[in-house]
């Protein structure tokens, strides 16, 4: 793979006498939908928050449309490449994690008038464009409070696309939705994953959902990614018993 957009090498992850990641090497390329999967525990979560360095990662290197970090102690040239690196990394969380103060609108337009150099008419149209898109335009003057779980969620993917990031991460964004709920939010990722201009790395146990979007799928057993493939490789024929014992419980 050449040039790839993202790229992970020799990433280790300690928690104290604990190591959830145990050598991840990994590369991602433009376009393309990786969706991470595994049991609780396997390290899935941890590694996502990594590669934007919400989590300092105990050993390895990290590169995001490239600019690269490695591992180590906090000088601040570090501190400013890790900000850069961010600023490429939209997050969208389990919990939606939106201002509540804020009306939906300028919960979008937040990131972008404080990062960017941008005026705020630009930022506005922008994030209206973006609502738009997740279907929440028509919410724009409302606060979070008045919403649903799953409109909530789909604010928070409007407001991690509005800073333009070169990869969008997905940490089981459906995870905390009621059930009715969770196909609207898979509905707009799915729709970002069709247009072929959004890189996602997904961490879900919606296998539906890798199924239909994803180009590769990792599973991560025990803080390495024991096998990967295409969905119908990991699906139709997976190598590890791992990764089959794990399809079959959850499919």
């Amino acid at each position: 793979m050449s040039n790839p957009l993202v790229k992970v090498r020799g990433l280790h992850k300690s928690f104290g006498d604990l190591e959830v990641l145990r050598g991840i090497d990994m590369d991602i390329s433009s376009g393309e939908v990786v969706v991470v999967f595994g049991r609780s525990g396997s390290g899935k979560s941890t590694f996502l928050r990594c590669l934007n360095f919400l989590e300092e990662p105990t050993q390895g290197v990290i590169q995001v449309a490239g600019i690269e970090v490695d591992a180590g102690l906090p000088t601040r040239h570090r501190r400013k490449d890790i900000r850069r690196l961010r600023s490429q990394c939209g997050m969208v969380f389990q919990q939606f994690n939106l201002f509540p103060h804020m009306t939906v609108l300028d919960n979008v337009m937040e990131g972008p008038l404080r990062v960017k150099s941008r005026s705020s008419a630009e930022v506005r149209t922008h994030a209206m464009e973006l609502l738009n898109d997740v279907g929440m335009a028509d919410k724009a003057g409302e606060h979070p409070i008045r919403l649903s779980g799953g409109q909530q969620q789909r604010v928070a993917i409007a407001r991690a696309l509005a800073m333009r990031p070169a990869v969008m991460l997905f940490d089981e964004p459906t995870s905390a939705l009621d059930p009715e709920l969770i196909h609207e939010v898979l509905a707009v990722m799915r729709r970002l994953a069709e247009s072929h201009e959004t890189t996602m790395i997904v961490v879900t146990h919606e296998m539906g959902f890798a199924r239909e979007v994803a180009t590769r799928m990792c599973f991560f057993h025990d803080g390495v990614v024991l096998e990967e493939g295409t969905p119908d490789q990991m699906f139709a024929r997976a190598q590890q018993p791992e990764t089959r014992r794990f399809l079959e419980a959850v499919i």
